[in-house]
């Protein structure tokens, strides 16, 4: 039965299902919702995906949503060792992808980062707007500060030192930041993992759309970690 990813490749959780997909050569057709001219908000794409969000994971009537879900589900339906078997493995990947998506991405993703590059999130006040920006620069401190610190520390992958969809995760999530011009500068671990994440073969491929938008906002001033 064959398998549809609905996606946009500037898409911050689009990227790691992409990128998974690309570097494991899975039989995964993908097709593009323009989310700049609304696509997800019509009835057509709304019914696949009541939320009108992308990703979404198409396979004959099953549907899924949400990055992390169709990282887990497409690993255990192929079988990567990037989602081994072992529980306590699995677990502790679980629990870096349920992380990087409730406390990390909440407040840099929400907190910092789209409130300064899409007008849908501009705040009702420019205090409001500021106070926002403010505290998820301050939260996202912290939590790359605990990324750096304890999730990573020495190791050279997030989750039991080796490649995971943790990680294929994660750095997609981090590195959206690049957008704004966040170097990480101060977690030098952080930057080390993303600098190894980034040595993947399909890496430059599947993120030249987001680096194209980055390249468009070349320039701008915006608060950055």
């Amino acid at each position: 039965m064959s398998l549809k990813l609905y996606m946009h490749p500037v898409s911050t959780v689009s990227r790691p299902v992409s990128l998974f997909i690309a570097e494991k050569n899975l039989p995964v057709a993908e097709q593009v919702v323009d989310l700049m001219s609304g696509e997800h908000h019509g009835p057509a794409y709304a019914a696949i995906n009541p939320n009108k969000a992308v990703p979404a994971l198409e396979e004959g009537n099953f549907r899924l949503t949400e990055s992390s879900a169709i990282l887990k589900y497409l690993a255990s339906r192929f079988d990567a060792p990037e989602y081994p078997k072992d529980l306590q493995q699995r677990a502790t990947i679980d629990s870096r992808m349920d992380w990087f998506n409730t406390g990390f991405y909440k407040d840099f993703g929400y907190g910092l980062l789209y409130p300064q590059i899409f007008p849908n999130h501009k705040r009702p006040t420019d205090d409001q707007h500021a106070g926002t920006i403010a505290w998820g620069k301050d939260k996202t401190k912290t939590w790359l500060g605990v990324l750096n610190n304890n999730v990573l520390g020495s190791n050279d992958y997030v989750a039991n030192n080796r490649i995971s969809i943790a990680d294929y995760f994660g750095v997609c999530l981090l590195t959206a930041g690049e957008l704004i011009g966040c170097k990480f500068e101060g977690y030098p671990n952080v930057q080390r993992w993303v600098g190894n994440m980034k040595q993947l073969t399909h890496w430059k491929r599947v993120n030249e759309v987001m680096y194209g938008f980055a390249g468009s906002m070349a320039g701008k001033a915006f608060e950055t970690v």
